[in-house]
């Protein structure tokens, strides 16, 4: 009840919002290689453990969120242009801001004397988790997914273009911030708790639409519901003596070495099955 039942639904939590974030970035980008940090939201959480562990000595939950949101509303004011925020800028403009934040945070690790628990933190996993952790994380990112779910009509419609959207009703301009602002919020949520845990948030969503297709209304739960199922899959890995010889890895780590070849696999396989 105090060690096992948390991590696993800390787990969970996470997972989920990793996947549902990058399922909605990937379709509000309209590029299905978008994950939750494209946009410089780990950077950000990054510099906040950073801060929080060798100069301030404050909360790195509280300043890892903190930072996170505050990359996020930086990334989308340099973005907007004339009211309007377009997605090409919008990459760039987080792919510059996260650049200058891991400069910053690997300045901090260079002139530190003991960096291991930030290069820990870095490399994502759960190690000692708290009920008050799962708690939080838990409200932010129940809320956080489930308003992301009343866009998926909208994204659906967005994917025809953003002429055809307009035309049919959706405020373009709006969905964009609220689907930034909701994904920023599950990710930060999820990234201040675990640290930086990469491939989920890339991998889940464009399995599933390949899986159960590209409606939102499908993609969205079924993303959330996978995430989860893989983030506490590997996280037993880790927890698990294994022929594998993954006990106390980082479960970052973890999901990268099966993700990435998987992810491989699946492209290689689709495109040629396109191309045969």
């Amino acid at each position: 009840m105090d060690v096992r039942l948390p991590r696993v639904l800390l787990a969970g939590l996470v997972g989920a919002a990793l996947a549902t974030a990058g399922c909605a970035l990937q379709g509000l980008l309209k590029n299905p290689m978008a994950d939750p940090y494209i946009i410089g939201i780990s950077s950000g959480a990054g510099l906040g453990a950073a801060i929080s562990m060798f100069i301030f000595a404050l909360p790195v939950q509280l300043i890892s969120f903190i930072l996170a949101l505050m990359t996020i509303f930086t990334v989308y004011n340099i973005s907007r242009v004339a009211g309007k925020v377009p997605v090409d800028i919008l990459l760039l403009s987080g792919i510059a801001i996260g650049l200058f934040l891991n400069a910053i945070t690997s300045w901090i690790i260079f002139k530190t004397e003991s960096p291991h628990q930030l290069i820990a933190w870095l490399m994502g996993g759960f190690w000692v988790v708290l009920w008050s952790e799962v708690k939080i994380t838990g409200v932010l990112v129940i809320v956080g997914v489930l308003m992301l779910y009343r866009y998926a009509w909208s994204l659906n419609v967005m994917l025809m273009g953003e002429e055809q959207a307009q035309y049919m009703g959706v405020d373009i301009e709006r969905v964009k911030l609220y689907v930034l602002i909701l994904s920023s919020l599950i990710t930060a949520a999820a990234v201040s708790v675990s640290g930086l845990i990469g491939f989920v948030g890339l991998i889940i969503p464009h399995i599933m639409r390949i899986i159960v297709g590209p409606d939102h209304r499908i993609l969205f739960p079924a993303s959330t519901l996978m995430g989860a199922i893989f983030l506490i899959f590997a996280d037993t890995l880790t927890r698990t003596d294994s022929i594998l010889c993954l006990l106390g890895l980082p479960v970052g780590i973890v999901t990268a070495m099966f993700g990435a070849p998987f992810f491989i696999y699946l492209l290689r396989k689709r495109r040629k099955t396109l191309y045969a």
